[in-house]
């Protein structure tokens, strides 16, 4: 694919040269090679030259009127002409067949078969389908066709020539585009304001937590070996003949022994 499209520069750049030396019949004869030779899809440069431009007001106005269509039309164009028009050679046929697709690709994605047919002027699927491949070898589009659903799926196709009357069109919608891509910058902006807030919140949460949970533990560490010694069971009382003898049981004599020790002397 790369070689092929380094070799349809170098024609291209061959036949705008020879271009600019031709007049009149040569001319004309040279757009023919133009419009027939393989690889070459755009011919704007070709229509700018002031030589070819003259061609419109001369008796070779219908080959002028042929390059224009190549440039911005499509092959219905080109019948609903054709009487006027010179006639096209299998090559021209299948590269306006190309073009055709391409203008249609670009208002749909998916194109049914059932369009094409009728846009190509075509038989059958088998033809419809051969042209494809033969466009997509040609890297004028990339795409699939699903034959189940009988469509045309594009995923890339070239661009076309563009008319100056169209240029006005283009610069507005290009204006809308910026607009909406400055809203949707504008916006993520926000989102991205308000998630830093919300990080800087979280993060003083935080730190007020680990705060409070350290001056807890201050707290609480010295007060642990009191509470531990108020938790600790006394020893079992070695008299236990004792006990028996006057009818205590253990935790009584532990309550009678601690209040023997409250009026103890000191």
């Amino acid at each position: 694919m790369a070689a092929e499209g380094k070799v349809t520069g170098q024609s291209q750049e061959q036949f705008l040269l020879l271009a600019k030396a031709a007049r009149g019949a040569a001319l004309a004869s040279l757009i023919h090679q133009v419009l027939e030779a393989p690889g070459i899809y755009v011919f704007g440069e070709l229509l700018d030259m002031p030589a070819v431009r003259e061609l419109a007001d001369s008796e070779f106005s219908p080959v002028f009127r042929l390059l224009t269509i190549f440039a911005y039309g499509t092959y219905a164009d080109y019948l609903a002409e054709a009487a006027n028009l010179p006639p096209l050679t299998e090559a021209q046929k299948n590269k306006l067949r190309h073009l055709s697709v391409v203008t249609l690709a670009a208002k749909i994605k998916c194109i049914p078969y059932s369009v094409l047919l009728e846009q190509l002027q075509l038989k059958n699927v088998r033809q419809l389908e051969d042209l494809v491949i033969e466009a997509v070898y040609a890297d004028v589009l990339r795409g699939s066709l699903d034959q189940r659903n009988q469509r045309l799926e594009v995923d890339y196709s070239i661009g076309r020539d563009i008319r100056r009357e169209e240029l006005s069109t283009i610069s507005r919608t290009l204006q809308e585009w910026c607009q909406g891509c400055e809203v949707v910058l504008s916006g993520i902006e926000e989102q991205v304001s308000r998630a830093n807030q919300h990080k800087e919140q979280q993060l003083a949460l935080k730190q007020q937590i680990e705060s409070e949970v350290a001056n807890l533990k201050k707290t609480i560490k010295p007060l642990a070996p009191t509470s531990a010694r108020r938790a600790r069971k006394l020893p079992k009382p070695k008299g236990s003949e004792a006990v028996r003898r006057f009818g205590l049981n253990q935790t009584s004599w532990i309550s009678l022994h601690n209040w023997e020790g409250q009026f103890k002397e000191p």
